[in-house]
Protein backbone atom coordinates (compact mmCIF):
# COMPACT_ATOMS: atom_id res chain seq x y z
CA UNK A 1 0.00 0.00 0.00
CA UNK A 2 1.40 3.48 -0.94
CA UNK A 3 2.35 5.77 1.75
CA UNK A 4 0.61 8.56 3.62
CA UNK A 5 1.90 11.92 2.25
CA UNK A 6 1.57 13.54 5.25
CA UNK A 7 3.88 11.24 6.69
CA UNK A 8 5.73 10.89 4.03
CA UNK A 9 6.82 14.89 4.75
CA UNK A 10 7.28 14.45 7.90
CA UNK A 11 9.89 12.44 7.46
CA UNK A 12 11.85 14.73 5.64
CA UNK A 13 14.07 17.81 7.97
CA UNK A 14 14.21 21.02 6.62
CA UNK A 15 16.53 22.45 4.50
CA UNK A 16 15.96 19.54 2.20
CA UNK A 17 18.52 18.94 -0.82
CA UNK A 18 17.07 18.09 -4.20
CA UNK A 19 19.84 16.38 -6.55
CA UNK A 20 18.50 15.18 -9.68
CA UNK A 21 20.00 14.38 -13.50
CA UNK A 22 18.15 12.12 -15.20
CA UNK A 23 14.63 12.47 -16.24
CA UNK A 24 13.05 9.52 -14.64
CA UNK A 25 13.41 9.73 -10.97
CA UNK A 26 13.28 13.29 -11.29
CA UNK A 27 9.67 13.38 -12.97
CA UNK A 28 8.36 11.65 -10.39
CA UNK A 29 9.65 13.38 -7.65
CA UNK A 30 9.09 16.62 -8.85
CA UNK A 31 5.50 15.43 -9.31
CA UNK A 32 4.94 14.16 -5.59
CA UNK A 33 6.79 18.00 -4.86
CA UNK A 34 4.32 19.52 -6.97
CA UNK A 35 1.37 17.59 -5.07
CA UNK A 36 2.25 18.59 -1.72
CA UNK A 37 3.35 21.80 -2.30
CA UNK A 38 -0.57 22.40 -3.37
CA UNK A 39 -1.79 20.62 0.04
CA UNK A 40 0.31 23.06 1.55
CA UNK A 41 2.58 20.54 3.11
CA UNK A 42 5.66 21.95 2.12
CA UNK A 43 5.18 25.82 3.28
CA UNK A 44 7.50 25.28 6.39
CA UNK A 45 10.44 23.89 4.00
CA UNK A 46 13.36 24.86 2.59
CA UNK A 47 14.91 23.12 -0.41
CA UNK A 48 18.43 23.54 -2.56
CA UNK A 49 18.03 22.03 -5.64
CA UNK A 50 20.99 20.92 -7.19
CA UNK A 51 19.91 19.75 -10.88
CA UNK A 52 21.35 19.01 -14.21
CA UNK A 53 20.76 17.64 -17.68
CA UNK A 54 17.12 16.49 -18.53
CA UNK A 55 16.22 16.51 -14.86
CA UNK A 56 17.50 20.67 -15.21
CA UNK A 57 15.26 20.93 -18.10
CA UNK A 58 12.16 19.50 -16.69
CA UNK A 59 12.11 21.62 -14.03
CA UNK A 60 12.78 24.94 -15.94
CA UNK A 61 9.77 23.75 -17.99
CA UNK A 62 7.29 23.24 -14.86
CA UNK A 63 6.90 26.73 -13.37
CA UNK A 64 6.06 25.16 -10.31
CA UNK A 65 5.72 27.02 -6.87
CA UNK A 66 7.79 25.09 -4.57
CA UNK A 67 7.93 27.56 -1.61
CA UNK A 68 11.26 28.45 -0.22
CA UNK A 69 12.94 27.02 -3.24
CA UNK A 70 16.45 27.97 -4.38
CA UNK A 71 19.05 26.39 -7.48
CA UNK A 72 22.45 25.90 -6.49
CA UNK A 73 25.23 25.08 -8.63
CA UNK A 74 27.87 23.11 -6.10
CA UNK A 75 26.47 20.48 -4.51
CA UNK A 76 28.86 20.80 -1.67
CA UNK A 77 27.32 24.48 -1.06
CA UNK A 78 24.22 23.02 -0.85
CA UNK A 79 24.76 20.35 2.13
CA UNK A 80 26.11 22.38 4.11
CA UNK A 81 23.67 22.76 7.32
CA UNK A 82 21.31 20.61 5.19
CA UNK A 83 19.14 18.29 7.29
CA UNK A 84 17.86 15.50 4.15
CA UNK A 85 18.45 14.79 0.96
CA UNK A 86 16.25 13.36 -1.70
CA UNK A 87 18.31 12.18 -4.74
CA UNK A 88 17.44 10.68 -8.27
CA UNK A 89 19.12 7.54 -9.30
CA UNK A 90 19.97 7.57 -12.82
CA UNK A 91 22.67 6.48 -15.39
CA UNK A 92 24.13 9.60 -17.33
CA UNK A 93 26.09 11.20 -14.20
CA UNK A 94 27.68 10.97 -11.34
CA UNK A 95 25.61 13.88 -9.84
CA UNK A 96 22.97 11.86 -7.59
CA UNK A 97 26.19 9.23 -6.55
CA UNK A 98 28.14 12.13 -5.30
CA UNK A 99 25.25 13.58 -3.38
CA UNK A 100 24.62 10.31 -1.52
CA UNK A 101 28.84 9.88 -0.63
CA UNK A 102 28.59 13.25 0.27
CA UNK A 103 25.77 13.65 2.14
CA UNK A 104 26.47 10.44 3.54
CA UNK A 105 29.94 11.82 5.24
CA UNK A 106 28.25 14.63 6.32
CA UNK A 107 25.78 12.06 8.62
CA UNK A 108 23.24 13.54 6.27
CA UNK A 109 20.09 11.21 5.82
CA UNK A 110 19.30 9.92 2.12
CA UNK A 111 16.41 8.68 0.49
CA UNK A 112 17.19 7.92 -3.48
CA UNK A 113 14.07 7.58 -5.72
CA UNK A 114 14.00 4.40 -8.30
CA UNK A 115 12.16 4.90 -11.52
CA UNK A 116 11.84 1.78 -13.30
CA UNK A 117 12.34 -1.78 -12.64
CA UNK A 118 15.66 -2.86 -13.48
CA UNK A 119 19.40 -2.71 -12.71
CA UNK A 120 18.81 -1.37 -9.10
CA UNK A 121 21.79 -2.07 -7.61
CA UNK A 122 24.01 -0.51 -10.62
CA UNK A 123 21.86 2.31 -9.90
CA UNK A 124 24.20 3.07 -6.55
CA UNK A 125 27.25 1.66 -7.99
CA UNK A 126 30.11 3.97 -9.63
CA UNK A 127 33.33 2.07 -10.86
CA UNK A 128 33.98 -0.27 -7.46
CA UNK A 129 32.40 2.37 -5.07
CA UNK A 130 28.37 1.22 -3.81
CA UNK A 131 26.74 3.85 -2.17
CA UNK A 132 23.31 3.22 -0.70
CA UNK A 133 20.66 5.43 0.89
CA UNK A 134 19.09 5.15 3.63
CA UNK A 135 15.95 4.82 2.01
CA UNK A 136 14.42 3.97 -1.33
CA UNK A 137 11.24 5.56 -2.61
CA UNK A 138 9.43 3.13 -5.31
CA UNK A 139 5.66 4.27 -7.20
CA UNK A 140 4.44 0.90 -7.68
CA UNK A 141 4.03 -2.47 -5.90
CA UNK A 142 6.06 -4.49 -8.74
CA UNK A 143 9.25 -2.10 -7.88
CA UNK A 144 9.03 -2.32 -4.04
CA UNK A 145 9.05 -5.95 -4.06
CA UNK A 146 11.97 -5.35 -6.42
CA UNK A 147 13.99 -3.34 -3.94
CA UNK A 148 13.06 -5.42 -1.07
CA UNK A 149 14.60 -8.03 -2.01
CA UNK A 150 17.92 -6.84 -3.16
CA UNK A 151 18.35 -4.13 -0.67
CA UNK A 152 17.65 -5.90 2.82
CA UNK A 153 19.43 -3.49 5.03
CA UNK A 154 17.47 0.06 2.95
CA UNK A 155 13.88 1.14 3.85
CA UNK A 156 11.96 0.52 0.89
CA UNK A 157 9.41 2.50 0.90
CA UNK A 158 6.33 2.85 -2.03
CA UNK A 159 4.30 5.88 -2.84
CA UNK A 160 1.37 7.08 -5.86
CA UNK A 161 2.52 7.53 -8.74
CA UNK A 162 1.47 10.86 -8.97
CA UNK A 163 3.37 11.43 -12.10
CA UNK A 164 1.53 8.62 -14.12
CA UNK A 165 -1.58 9.35 -12.96
CA UNK A 166 -0.74 13.47 -13.97
CA UNK A 167 0.47 12.17 -17.82
CA UNK A 168 -2.55 9.64 -18.08
CA UNK A 169 -5.32 12.63 -16.89
CA UNK A 170 -3.73 14.73 -19.77
CA UNK A 171 -4.05 12.23 -22.67
CA UNK A 172 -7.45 11.95 -24.59
CA UNK A 173 -9.33 8.64 -25.83
CA UNK A 174 -7.56 7.33 -28.02
CA UNK A 175 -8.58 7.72 -32.08
CA UNK A 176 -9.56 4.56 -34.12
CA UNK A 177 -9.27 6.36 -37.27
CA UNK A 178 -5.64 7.84 -36.40
CA UNK A 179 -2.75 6.06 -38.31
CA UNK A 180 0.01 7.41 -36.24
CA UNK A 181 2.47 5.12 -34.26
CA UNK A 182 4.50 7.13 -31.72
CA UNK A 183 8.14 5.13 -31.27
CA UNK A 184 9.40 6.00 -27.56
CA UNK A 185 13.27 6.08 -27.81
CA UNK A 186 15.59 5.18 -25.08
CA UNK A 187 19.18 4.71 -25.05
CA UNK A 188 19.44 1.19 -23.86
CA UNK A 189 23.25 0.45 -23.10
CA UNK A 190 24.12 -3.08 -24.56
CA UNK A 191 24.43 -4.97 -28.23
CA UNK A 192 24.03 -8.23 -27.50
CA UNK A 193 27.34 -8.94 -28.87
CA UNK A 194 26.43 -7.21 -32.05
CA UNK A 195 28.24 -3.77 -32.35
CA UNK A 196 25.46 -2.04 -32.65
CA UNK A 197 23.80 0.07 -30.01
CA UNK A 198 20.86 -1.79 -28.84
CA UNK A 199 18.15 1.02 -29.24
CA UNK A 200 18.98 0.77 -33.18
CA UNK A 201 18.41 -3.00 -33.39
CA UNK A 202 15.64 -2.60 -31.80
CA UNK A 203 14.16 -0.22 -34.21
CA UNK A 204 15.53 -2.11 -37.32
CA UNK A 205 13.54 -5.13 -35.68
CA UNK A 206 10.64 -3.29 -35.70
CA UNK A 207 11.07 -1.32 -39.09
CA UNK A 208 11.16 -4.92 -40.47
CA UNK A 209 8.17 -5.80 -38.94
CA UNK A 210 5.97 -2.81 -38.42
CA UNK A 211 3.27 -4.15 -40.35
CA UNK A 212 2.34 -6.54 -37.99
CA UNK A 213 1.30 -4.17 -35.81
CA UNK A 214 -0.72 -1.35 -38.54
CA UNK A 215 -0.98 -3.72 -40.98
CA UNK A 216 -0.74 -3.13 -44.87
CA UNK A 217 -2.12 0.49 -44.55
CA UNK A 218 0.28 3.51 -44.61
CA UNK A 219 1.33 5.11 -41.40
CA UNK A 220 2.65 8.13 -40.14
CA UNK A 221 6.17 7.32 -37.41
CA UNK A 222 6.84 9.66 -34.60
CA UNK A 223 10.59 9.31 -33.42
CA UNK A 224 10.33 10.88 -29.76
CA UNK A 225 14.13 11.30 -28.66
CA UNK A 226 14.78 10.41 -25.34
CA UNK A 227 15.65 13.24 -22.95
CA UNK A 228 18.95 12.16 -22.62
CA UNK A 229 19.54 11.40 -26.07
CA UNK A 230 22.08 13.66 -27.92
CA UNK A 231 20.42 16.00 -30.74
CA UNK A 232 20.11 14.41 -34.18
CA UNK A 233 21.03 11.15 -32.57
CA UNK A 234 18.17 9.20 -35.17
CA UNK A 235 18.45 11.58 -37.94
CA UNK A 236 20.47 9.16 -40.12
CA UNK A 237 18.12 6.46 -39.19
CA UNK A 238 15.04 8.14 -40.41
CA UNK A 239 16.93 9.02 -43.90
CA UNK A 240 18.30 5.73 -43.90
CA UNK A 241 14.75 4.05 -44.21
CA UNK A 242 12.48 6.67 -46.85
CA UNK A 243 9.92 4.05 -47.27
CA UNK A 244 8.53 4.62 -43.83
CA UNK A 245 6.81 8.13 -42.88
CA UNK A 246 8.95 9.55 -40.17
CA UNK A 247 9.38 12.41 -38.66
CA UNK A 248 11.06 13.39 -35.39
CA UNK A 249 8.96 14.04 -32.44
CA UNK A 250 10.10 17.03 -30.83
CA UNK A 251 7.19 17.90 -28.18
CA UNK A 252 8.13 18.86 -25.39
CA UNK A 253 5.07 17.01 -23.42
CA UNK A 254 4.79 13.34 -23.58
CA UNK A 255 1.32 12.96 -22.84
CA UNK A 256 0.54 15.38 -25.99
CA UNK A 257 2.84 12.95 -28.13
CA UNK A 258 0.77 9.69 -27.07
CA UNK A 259 -2.80 11.75 -27.23
CA UNK A 260 -1.76 12.04 -31.64
CA UNK A 261 -1.16 8.55 -31.67
CA UNK A 262 -2.85 5.11 -32.21
CA UNK A 263 -0.02 2.69 -31.09
CA UNK A 264 2.66 3.07 -28.91
CA UNK A 265 6.34 1.35 -29.52
CA UNK A 266 9.80 1.40 -27.59
CA UNK A 267 11.70 -1.10 -26.22
CA UNK A 268 11.32 -0.76 -22.07
CA UNK A 269 11.07 2.90 -21.03
CA UNK A 270 8.34 3.88 -19.27
CA UNK A 271 7.13 6.15 -21.79
CA UNK A 272 5.58 2.62 -22.42
CA UNK A 273 3.65 2.18 -19.04
CA UNK A 274 1.72 5.50 -19.79
CA UNK A 275 0.71 4.83 -22.63
CA UNK A 276 -0.46 1.25 -21.64
CA UNK A 277 -2.42 3.35 -18.65
CA UNK A 278 -3.75 5.68 -20.88
CA UNK A 279 -5.25 3.20 -23.20
CA UNK A 280 -3.02 2.96 -26.16
CA UNK A 281 -1.87 -0.17 -27.84
CA UNK A 282 1.65 -0.62 -26.90
CA UNK A 283 4.39 -3.03 -28.12
CA UNK A 284 7.95 -3.88 -26.99
CA UNK A 285 10.63 -3.92 -29.91
CA UNK A 286 13.63 -5.77 -28.62
CA UNK A 287 14.16 -8.50 -30.87
CA UNK A 288 14.32 -12.14 -30.05
CA UNK A 289 17.84 -11.86 -29.42
CA UNK A 290 17.99 -9.29 -26.80
CA UNK A 291 16.44 -9.64 -23.34
CA UNK A 292 12.73 -9.81 -22.60
CA UNK A 293 11.08 -6.61 -22.09
CA UNK A 294 11.17 -5.98 -18.25
CA UNK A 295 8.28 -3.87 -17.76
CA UNK A 296 5.84 -5.46 -15.13
CA UNK A 297 2.44 -4.84 -17.06
CA UNK A 298 0.75 -7.39 -18.90
CA UNK A 299 -0.94 -5.78 -21.89
CA UNK A 300 2.44 -4.75 -23.47
CA UNK A 301 2.41 -7.32 -26.37
CA UNK A 302 5.97 -7.93 -27.45
CA UNK A 303 7.03 -7.71 -31.05
CA UNK A 304 9.16 -10.49 -31.19
CA UNK A 305 6.10 -12.90 -30.25
CA UNK A 306 4.35 -11.51 -32.96
CA UNK A 307 6.36 -12.04 -35.55
CA UNK A 308 7.33 -16.11 -33.51
CA UNK A 309 3.35 -16.42 -33.81
CA UNK A 310 4.16 -15.71 -37.42
CA UNK A 311 6.51 -17.45 -38.68
CA UNK A 312 5.00 -20.91 -36.34
CA UNK A 313 1.88 -20.08 -38.85
CA UNK A 314 4.07 -20.32 -41.91
CA UNK A 315 6.26 -23.02 -41.10
CA UNK A 316 2.69 -25.36 -40.68
CA UNK A 317 1.50 -24.17 -44.03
Amino acid sequence: MPEDKNDLVSRLASPVVVACHDAGAANLLFAWLRDWARSGLLDDYVFRLVLGGPAEAAWGSLNMNLPHAEIYTELGRALQGANSVLTGTGWASSLEHDARKLASALRIPTTAVVDHWVNYPERFERGNEVVLPDEIWVADSYAAAIAGRLFKNVRVLELSNTYLQEQVKNIPAASDGSRTLLYVLEPLRMDWGRETPGEFQALDFFAQHLHLIVGSQPVQVMLRPHPSDQPHKYDDWAKDHPRLSIKIDLNTSLSQSIGQARWVVGAETFALVVANAAGRQTYSSLPPWAHRCRLPQQKIVHLCDLVEARNSTQTRW
